[in-house]
């Protein structure tokens, strides 16, 4: 298997990415009877061409991995991902669209297109209309194994995000297992002020300020900009964020990157970041099949015993979580990634061998 070296990552020089794909040429579609959108292909790489797609399939990305220090390889040994070898994998981009990073449909008709081109080009066809008319497709959706825990760090709200140079993201973490130890840090504990913040940090004793939570595979948790936190060692989690790479590092636990050098920090920009008035949140309760909602996106859990439609009007995005589910014919196993289009010829999701979960990420219409 031959892993495509894609670019160098922002953190620190010797972190690398993958795609687990070659790239690909596109192949002339088949049957071009059905409903269908026109791709219009600029020179990238890919030829340029135009030629029509039918939107009789979900749609499948190649997923991105990002070398980090605290990665590991559960991704892997739990869901059989082929990860480049020997590198601590702790990051899996399922759908980005980003300058630096770039989601490509990996099967089908559509082979080859990326989400850059799908959302400025055929927006309405794939994912439906009444959403933001933002430059790039809104949300990013990763997976992260963190082998050991990750730095104490904070993402701007959108009051200071632009002053400080960076983007604001708001996120949710959804806990896909977990070691009988696992924790997360999410907020400060009760009382701390920045003054004591500020202190703690010269002393580099600032976890012990962070409020730790015990972490469960099934657990949620909210995480909107300005809220301090870190994962803990032992967590794999399901991501959903804003279409953003903001982050500002404030403690690292006196470790060394992957160069054998202590990481960036961003104390300044940390500390007009973090909301001091932020106590000991808690793990988001489900309301429903509602497991996280707010202005940038919609994240339900699915139990599925029968067929059910994957949407009503615009596109969904799905991971599995348990049993298998298939959509017009193609199967999904544990920790696979799809979408499907608003346009889509048959949104029915079936459970195979028996019942199967999965959560179904949205976008709030305008």
């Amino acid at each position: 298997m031959r892993f495509h070296h894609l670019l160098k990552s922002r953190d620190v020089s010797t972190e690398k990415s993958w795609r687990q794909f070659k790239p690909h040429k596109k192949s002339p579609p088949q049957n071009l009877n059905k409903r269908a959108l026109v791709i219009a292909v600029p020179p990238t790489g890919l030829s340029a061409l135009t030629t029509s797609f039918p939107m009789n399939q979900p749609l499948v990305f190649e997923p991105l991995f990002k070398e980090r220090v605290w990665g590991g390889r559960r991704m892997e040994t739990l869901y059989g991902k082929r990860l480049p070898p020997g590198d601590r994998i702790g990051e899996s981009w399922e759908l980005v669209d980003r300058e630096e990073a770039q989601s490509v449909v990996h099967e089908g008709d559509l082979r080859g297109a990326t989400l850059h081109e799908l959302w400025t080009k055929h927006r309405d066809a794939v994912f439906g209309a009444d959403l933001p008319d933002t430059e790039r497709f809104p949300l990013l959706f990763k997976i992260l194994d963190a082998q050991e825990r990750l730095s104490v760090q904070v993402h701007p709200p959108a009051t200071v995000a632009a002053r400080l140079g960076g983007e604001p993201k708001t996120e949710m973490w959804y806990l896909l297992d977990t070691l009988l130890d696992s924790d997360l840090y999410a907020g400060l504990k009760a009382g701390v002020t920045r003054q004591q913040f500020e202190e703690a940090l010269a002393e580099g004793r600032v976890a012990d300020l962070i409020h730790q939570i015990p972490a469960r595979a099934g657990d949620a948790l909210f995480i909107p900009s300005g809220r301090i936190h870190a994962i803990g060692a032992g967590n794999l989690i399901f991501e959903v964020q804003q279409n953003s790479d903001t982050t500002y590092r404030v403690f690292d636990w006196l470790r060394l990157g992957l160069d054998g050098v202590p990481r960036e920090l961003h104390v300044s920009k940390s500390l007009e970041s973090i909301n001091f008035e932020d106590p000991e949140p808690t793990m988001t309760e489900p309301h429903g099949e509602v497991v996280v909602e707010c202005a940038d996106f919609r994240v339900e859990k699915w139990t599925l015993t029968k067929p059910r439609n994957s949407h009503e009007s615009g596109f969904a995005a799905f991971i599995v979580l348990e049993g298998e589910v298939e959509c017009i014919g193609r199967p999904f196993k544990p920790g696979e990634f799809f979408l499907t289009p608003a346009s889509l010829s048959d949104r029915e999701l079936k459970p195979r061998n028996g019942a199967a979960t999965v959560l179904r990420t949205t976008i709030p219409r305008s």
